[in-house]
């Protein structure tokens, strides 16, 4: 969550020779003074991740750093540490971005980089669930361009609560086998590109997101007088291990599953069978994720009567939420059992219309049936769909301060849907895509789709000719970072609310975002947040239960 900070000697950066240490809701870009301090201080809850920057001095071409430990009252913290790449923007945004370099991918310590672009290492901690509260310190060496620089102080105050694993808040973030294939130069048939997309899906699940799509196969099935016998023996293969916890050592899962549909299913009496033998199947394993069938994504007047047929398919084969990316539309009421409209339909703003049908959260509720939920997605309308700004004042105001998942983006945008998603009492948030730009370009280059500096790519194919490597990986965004420290945000406030006091989360959410367009850009007004979020968990904490019955998890 990057939060916490008690900032010290307090400098602008291009003063400094020494290292200095920046929040991590700082963007460091070439040429733009920034504030840090010289030693870094992060708390964290127990099942919780914190970062903090670390901006070496000079045009620095190579770093390399000595393993970072942390020690204290319990078992010995070590660190992740990564070197901060930059993505050269040709065409902003909106107004909000500006071409240049910004940081993104985070890319192995050693990579090389470009002595005219600032050298940041981004240095991560995670504290397990056992945790042993209490005050660990450490100093991070490093040397660049073979030369050693002063050490960095850390220390990291690990709470008594606790997070969960699996995160509060559904998500389902999209990804293809097909699509992480082709950026990295893969057969999709081949066993080395099923494993990576394993390694890129449990990387989104050490992120507190759950992830829809992945080989999109679906299980072969035959008919039988009108039963589907489905063999589920590869999708369990590929699935089980992110339904059941068994790919993290926090217990983490997805919260999240949709039904795949199959064509081998032609006849709409064939297709409910299906989908009754896939629901079936799911209930007998006892997985707790949501399951829903994914309806056609933004339907367009004449996909009205598919959608409907779908609709009726799935809830005759044992009611199956129905999930439909739209507004609230007449011609689909009754059609959707999970709601999904672009974050853009929940908040009234004067201007041009980015959403047909404008409704906030709770009156939408009274418009649906008993037991409906609400999810929402960004899209290219957080940025404006055609980019660079527009040139009507009035038509690029409405898209400038929403909540965006883009690389010029301010972090606090990028971070900002967790805090919104417990403000608004949303129940789930829908992504349709990270690494959409596999498929089209080379992400190292350029990641601009719809409008936007990484619309539906959170990720970069780590080939070994990239990063000098022995096998692929998954690199990973300073945005998905920001995404996971959003919904640990969402955790904080939620875990406070459950302890006895909603009206204060809800304040505290409301010093963060206001709405979706009204979205706190001060740092150290996000970070004093985090403090006074940090100090009422803690004391709530220690007057529950959980402090009483410590093998108890919230």
């Amino acid at each position: 969550m990057g939060a916490g900070w008690a900032w010290v000697l307090t400098t602008v950066l291009a003063a400094s020779p020494e290292p200095k240490v920046v929040s991590p809701l700082v963007k460091v870009r070439p040429g733009v003074a920034v504030q840090g301090a010289a030693e870094a201080r992060l708390s964290m809850a127990r099942g919780e991740c914190e970062a903090a920057q670390v901006v070496l001095p000079g045009n620095i071409e190579r770093v390399t750093a000595q393993p970072l430990a942390l020690k204290g009252p319990g078992s010995t913290l070590t660190a992740s540490l990564w070197r901060e790449a930059f993505l050269k923007v040709t065409t902003p945004s909106n107004s909000q971005g500006q071409p240049g370099p910004w940081p993104d991918a985070l890319v192995p310590v050693e990579t090389p980089g470009e002595r005219s672009l600032p050298a940041v290492l981004y240095v991560e901690v995670c504290a397990p669930a056992e945790q042993e509260p209490g005050t660990y310190r450490g100093e991070l060496q490093v040397k660049a361009d073979a030369k050693a620089v002063a050490p960095v102080p850390f220390t990291v105050e690990v709470q008594p609560f606790t997070l969960p694993a699996t995160a509060s808040l559904p998500t389902s973030f999209g990804i293809s086998l097909y699509s992480v294939s082709r950026g990295h130069g893969l057969s999709p048939e081949s066993p080395e590109a099923r494993s990576l997309l394993r390694t890129y899906a449990r990387t989104l699940l050490e992120h507190r997101v759950s992830a829809h799509g992945m080989s999109m196969a679906g299980p072969p099935v035959r008919f039988e007088k009108g039963r589907a016998v489905v063999d589920f023996r590869s999708y369990e293969e590929e699935m089980a291990p992110f339904f059941e916890g068994g790919l993290l050592p926090s217990g983490a899962r997805f919260t999240t599953a949709e039904v795949r549909d199959n064509r081998q299913a032609r006849t709409d009496a064939e297709k409910v069978a299906y989908f009754r033998a896939f629901a079936d199947y799911f209930r007998s394993k006892g997985w707790s994720a949501q399951l829903f069938f994914y309806a056609k994504d933004e339907p367009k007047p004449e996909d009205v009567p598919l959608v409907r047929a779908q609709s009726a398919r799935a809830r005759a084969a044992g009611n199956i939420p129905v999930l439909v990316t739209a507004p609230l539309d007449d011609a689909l009421r009754g059609s959707a059992d999970i709601l999904t409209p672009t974050l853009n339909c929940f908040f009234p703003r004067s201007g041009p219309e980015t959403c047909r049908r404008v409704m906030p959260i709770s009156k939408l509720r009274t418009q649906l049936p008993p037991g409906s939920k609400v999810w929402w997605y960004q899209s290219c309308n957080s940025h404006g769909c055609n980019g660079g700004p527009i040139a009507d004042a009035s038509a690029e105001r409405a898209y400038t301060g929403w909540a965006s998942y883009m690389v010029d983006h301010p972090a606090t945008l990028n971070r900002a849907m967790g805090p919104l998603a417990f403000l608004s009492g949303v129940d789930g948030e829908l992504y349709f895509d990270t690494v959409f730009a596999y498929n089209t370009k080379d992400p190292w280059k350029d990641i601009f789709e719809f409008g936007g500096n990484g619309d539906g790519t959170l990720f970069y194919p780590g080939t070994p000719s990239r990063l000098g490597t022995k096998e692929h990986q998954p690199v990973v965004s300073l945005r998905l970072k920001h995404i996971r420290d959003g919904l640990e945000d969402y955790e904080y406030l939620h875990l406070l609310a459950k302890l006895g006091d909603p009206q204060g989360a809800q304040a505290l959410a409301r010093r963060l975002a206001r709405s979706g367009y009204e979205i706190e850009q001060d740092v150290e007004k996000w970070e004093q947040v985090r403090k006074d979020m940090t100090t009422r968990l803690r004391q709530r904490w220690e007057n529950s239960e959980y402090a009483k019955r410590p093998g108890v998890r919230p």
